[in-house]
């Protein structure tokens, strides 16, 4: 248990951090108002009053284009470069002048400026959002820049708030943008998302998704939430539109979509499960048009229910898009629910409150479960790389990789039996008696996997179906990522 002196100090870095959050935010609210202040008066001292001028004409004259300069823009509501940059788009009618206004005034917070964060910033960085807020606290590894395209290998090592910052500054320097270089954490995410208008959820966790959608319905905020794996993603628009908690004409929430976590065993990141590039680039470009359809929707004053009588009105239902590269078609549509009576965070019977979530007394690994099983094994079940790579290899030995065939044929150790773990005990054990591993129940038999979670649930499995001989079934404790590390530093790290 952490003592009084270090939960105290815990709170105090929690508390710092939160007021650098504030403070960060209010000088670009200062910077951004100086900045308009100072072009107003450009503009004014630039004209000047014109006492003689003829005010009887029906219409107003034309300005001169060549004469007319950026700081001189007061007549115009926006820039003669912003015309230049946004004028593929202003044309649409779905846009118009009042939506790129709209967008100009826009403040959007983006949390995790990875693979779905990079595409989802570079396309709102470049329809002209006039704040973006990059939140993340990873720094870029070289695994992420085949998918994260705002990164790049000169900035390997750096934090992705300032790479992606970097990336986006040269796109369009005409944003504002602020830098949230921590992770979300409850005490601090109320204070971070009153700033903004709209959230993108950018993140790949059930903690992270749960925490993101209980703030936007505490602060009233429209949440685009996507996510990517393999060759499949998902999207969703959430808290849309964002009335009080107990108005079911309100947009369900995360929550009412997905009450129950899943199983935190069914869970897997992209390290674990892998990710084709294009496709988390595709839910991330999508989440920039949802967010970009809501902010100028909501400029044309056409929010959902605003003009329904409540006789006729129905509940809003959230759609949830399905994308799946190999499949055909590859965009399918599901109508989900509307906002559950019963929803912990946006119901009448809710228990998700803005005191709750800032004290820290929700705990959402807690709610979601761990995703990795931590000493399923006893220390005498397990064996380090390095003392494996040290003892003879002969027939009394068998090396079993349960990584699945695809990552085997990348790399393999030489005399070892692929038999992939398949979640269940007593299927993954029939496998592997077909490939006649359990042929002799006194061979020492040694398990494998990646990192060194799946090689312990098989590593119990056998044990429990050789109890006369439990001694000798052994987990290599953190598989391959050991074995690169303190056996052979050339072996693929993948």
């Amino acid at each position: 248990m952490p003592s009084s002196e270090d939960q105290k100090a815990e709170r105090d870095d929690r508390f710092r951090a939160n007021k650098l959050c504030q403070i960060e935010i209010a000088e670009a609210s200062l910077r951004d108002l100086k900045k308009e202040l100072e072009d107003f008066d450009s503009a004014v001292s630039a004209s000047g009053p014109d006492e003689t001028a003829d005010h009887t004409d029906a219409f107003p004259l034309v300005p001169d284009a060549e004469a007319k300069t950026d700081s001189q823009s007061s007549e115009w509501p926006l820039s003669s470069t912003e015309y230049q940059r946004y004028g593929r788009q202003m044309i649409m009618p779905e846009i118009g002048l009042r939506g790129q206004l709209q967008l100009k005034k826009a403040k959007v917070l983006i949390v995790g400026v990875g693979g779905l964060g990079c595409p989802a910033a570079a396309y709102l960085a470049g329809a002209g959002v006039g704040t973006l807020g990059l939140m993340d606290g990873d720094t870029v590894e070289v695994s992420n820049l085949h998918r994260q395209v705002a990164h790049a290998t000169g900035r390997v090592g750096m934090s992705k708030v300032d790479s992606a910052y970097e990336y986006l500054y040269a796109l369009n320097p005409e944003v504002n943008y602020i830098r949230h270089s921590f992770h979300l954490s409850p005490e601090h995410a109320i204070s971070v998302f009153e700033q903004y208008d709209i959230v993108l959820d950018c993140t790949d966790h059930p903690t992270s998704r749960y925490l993101i959608s209980d703030t936007s319905v505490l602060t009233s905020k429209p949440l685009v939430s996507a996510s990517a794996l393999k060759t499949e993603g998902q999207l969703i628009v959430l808290n849309d539109p964002p009335k009080p908690p107990g108005d079911l004409f309100g947009g369900p929430c995360y929550r009412c979509i997905f009450p129950k976590p899943p199983p935190a065993e069914s869970v897997l990141s992209c390290g674990e499960g892998g990710i084709l590039g294009p496709v988390v680039g595709v839910m991330g470009v999508l989440q920039a048009l949802e967010a970009i359809k809501v902010l100028t929707r909501r400029s044309e004053a056409q929010g959902r229910m605003t003009d329904a009588e409540p006789a006729t009105a129905q509940p809003v239902k959230a759609s949830l898009l399905i994308f799946s590269a190999f499949s055909s078609p590859q965009f399918r549509t599901i109508k989900m629910r509307s906002r559950r009576a019963d929803c912990a965070a946006c119901s009448a019977k809710r228990v998700v409150t803005a005191d709750s979530l800032s004290s820290g007394s929700l705990d959402y690994i807690a709610f979601c479960g761990r995703t990795t099983p931590v000493d399923v094994l006893d220390a005498q079940s397990r064996l380090s790389a390095k003392d494996f790579a040290q003892l003879p290899r002969d027939d009394q030995r068998v090396l079993v990789d349960v990584r699945d065939e695809v990552q085997y044929s990348i790399c393999a150790l030489p005399g070892s039996i692929n038999v992939p773990w398949t979640g269940n005990a007593d299927s993954w054990l029939s496998k592997a008696q077909d490939k006649g591993v359990m042929e002799d129940d006194q061979k020492e038999k040694y398990i494998v996997c990646r990192f060194g979670n799946d090689s312990q649930l098989a590593a119990k499995a056998m044990q429990q179906q050789h109890k006369d001989f439990p001694g000798i079934t052994k987990d290599i404790r953190n598989g391959f990522q050991a074995w690169r590390k303190d056996v052979d530093p050339s072996w693929p790290d993948y």
